[in-house]
């Protein structure tokens, strides 16, 4: 039995039954699979001051569910949003994200991929990820559709034309041989765009949730990330003494795990 828990890092549940829905449908059986959102902050997190405000509320959520016995996480933003932080406050358990995950799927599916975004915007902050991934080299472009987060599922027929517009110049004009959709709120469209392209079109909710299927898997022989460097936890002692848990109301959180 492998349980996940997909963060929502946002405060508010709008898609999060659709994202339930999906990857209920694409989990192996005996996966389960539970979503969350955030219970306050902003509705998204297309700025670097909307990041900084969940990242708090993330990180915790993380730490609870493997408190709680989840067997991995997966952070629910394109961004990538504290994927290290969130690697190191848990002891063990696997933590999964949508631009470390497609990136690495894509480079194994094509010899170059492009990223279909919302708005330019996000384009720095997505290509330092990919740069940091070193799949620097096989990033063929990023294409925008010129919408927002919130604006994706508001209008379904909108949004699918202005993905194939996008898709289709990141295949016939960049080359790129694999499509990454490059927001958690672009979900629903990638396989009609993979049948009308003839490519593959990685989606961004259910490629990292199969990742965080693996990742779990891996756990069980011991692999998972290392605490002997960058992802060394936290001790629980500072966190103790200098009053941080109850600063952040978060006693449930340090209660167990992290480094005495």
């Amino acid at each position: 039995m492998t349980d996940v828990r997909w963060i929502d890092p946002v405060a508010h549940d709008d898609f999060s039954g659709d994202i339930q829905d999906i990857l209920q449908s694409a989990a192996r059986p005996g996966t389960t699979v539970d979503v969350t959102a955030l219970d306050r902050g902003p509705h998204h997190v297309e700025y670097h001051y909307y990041e900084a405000l969940v990242t708090p509320d993330v990180l915790h959520e993380v730490k609870r569910a493997e408190n709680n016995g989840y067997d991995a996480v997966v952070v629910g933003c394109f961004y990538d949003l504290a994927l290290e932080e969130a690697r190191e406050v848990s002891e063990s358990m696997p933590i999964a994200a949508p631009a470390e995950a497609t990136t690495h799927l894509a480079t194994t599916l094509g010899d170059s991929f492009s990223v279909v975004v919302g708005r330019q915007k996000w384009v720095p902050q997505m290509r330092d990820r990919v740069r940091k991934y070193g799949f620097g080299d096989q990033l063929a472009s990023f294409r925008t559709a010129d919408l927002g987060v919130l604006d994706f599922q508001a209008d379904p027929e909108r949004t699918e034309q202005r993905l194939r517009a996008a898709a289709t110049k990141a295949v016939e004009q960049d080359d790129a041989e694999v499509v990454i959709l490059g927001c958690t709120a672009e979900y629903g469209f990638y396989e009609d765009l993979q049948a009308e392209l003839g490519v593959p079109v990685l989606d961004a909710v259910t490629a990292p949730f199969k990742f965080a299927e693996l990742l779990a898997d891996l756990a069980g022989f011991g692999w998972t990330h290392s605490k002997a460097g960058g992802y060394e936890s936290p001790p629980v002692g500072e966190i103790a003494e200098w009053g941080i848990e109850a600063d952040y109301d978060t006693a449930d959180v340090w209660t167990r795990g992290g480094s005495e």
